[in-house]
């Protein structure tokens, strides 16, 4: 009898346990436009934003998919997935891309499609891990909207080249400041009628006066980085000026002190909570991403695009599960009790939640 007694207890010992844990590992459904889900999905498009040194900012343009999961000693993590915009702001212009244009389907418009985990903690949002990678509408997409449309071009293209190099040269021969160097090019298409090339391209200011340079490889970006963005059309065939440029030169940077080294070495396999941003004064040479710098290493990027790809940003997630434990992508997790999670508050509608601009 004291046997049976024992079992049964042992039993019911071993139930609770498994029920405990159950629910520690269990995740509840938020609307995809939950006002919540959107604070997470905010700081997710800020961080893609913040964190990269080439291309153009991005908005959001709809979430896709949200789970929250309880973490272990305190806060939660939202598993989100979201669709973002490219707009027409490079990500070197200060505007805030609230105020920012969003790329149109008649100008080929590109698409993020990122994956993020956001950790709440005391009201406070923070990124654990960013993955994401972008794609310019299809040309039939583009076609069926605008026929005549011209569509993106490849950025190492002879005609491309050309363009923004007569550009450039334009643009300096017209200033009397600094001369400006190339970043990168960013966007390029083919126009038909009339026939042109238009481009688009970033530039830095030097310490060498535009007016006096004779060998521009001896010029070097100035301390404070002063950065500036160029949209210019250019016809061969043209009578007079070939290129048609205009520029926008943005605040100067002031020069950011440098992090010192960290003592506390972070423990091998277990990835750090927020990747630190670019550096803010990275050199020319290392942020370009299109031809016409000399001695550059070779770019990151495939040469031959005709954007650029945030998955060349953002193309490795750094991983924390949702109890503080690292974990594999991709392993199963089940949502115990689901009744339980319905039952806090009414019924959640599904996602994906609503287009804020136009789907691709």
């Amino acid at each position: 009898m004291k046997f049976l007694i024992l079992v049964l207890c042992l039993a019911q010992l071993w139930g609770c346990q498994a029920a405990l844990t159950g629910i520690a590992l269990a995740y509840r459904e938020l609307n995809c436009d939950d006002p919540e889900t959107e604070q997470a999905a905010v700081v997710a498009v800020d961080y893609i934003n913040t964190h990269s040194s080439r291309g153009y900012k991005h908005t959001l343009n709809q979430i896709d998919k949200v789970r929250v999961w309880p973490r272990r000693p305190m806060g939660e993590v939202f598993e989100i997935e979201i669709d973002t915009l490219e707009t027409t702001c490079h990500v070197l212009d200060p505007t805030p891309v609230a105020n920012c244009s969003v790329r149109q389907l008649t100008e080929h418009a590109v698409e993020g499609d990122c994956d993020f985990r956001v950790l709440k903690q005391d009201g406070q949002f923070s990124v654990l891990s960013a993955k994401c990678d972008s794609s310019p509408d299809s040309a039939e997409d583009v076609r069926k909207v605008c026929p005549d449309c011209p569509l993106l071009a490849p950025l190492n293209d002879t005609r491309v080249v050309r363009a923004v190099e007569a550009a450039l040269t334009t643009f300096n021969a017209g200033n009397n400041g600094p001369y400006f160097q190339l970043v990168e090019v960013t966007r390029a298409q083919l126009v038909p009628l009339p026939p042109s090339t238009y481009v688009e391209f970033a530039v830095a200011a030097t310490d060498c006066v535009a007016k006096e340079v004779t060998d521009p490889a001896k010029c070097n970006l100035l301390a404070e980085k002063q950065y500036g963005f160029c949209k210019a059309t250019f016809n061969e065939k043209a009578v007079g000026d070939a290129a048609k440029v205009a520029c926008t030169v943005f605040q100067t940077q002031p020069v950011l002190p440098q992090p010192q080294p960290d003592t506390n070495t972070p423990t091998p396999g277990v990835a750090s909570a927020v990747p630190p941003p670019p550096p803010a004064n990275l050199p020319a040479a290392a942020m370009v991403a299109g031809p016409l710098v000399v001695a550059a290493p070779p770019p990151a990027a495939p040469v031959n695009r005709a954007h650029y790809d945030l998955r060349h940003t953002f193309g490795v997630a750094s991983v924390e599960s949702a109890s503080g434990e690292a974990f594999q992508v991709g392993k199963a997790h089940t949502a115990v009790q689901p009744g339980v999670a319905a039952a806090t508050g009414p019924l959640v509608r599904p996602c994906p939640g609503r287009i804020r601009h136009f789907k691709i």
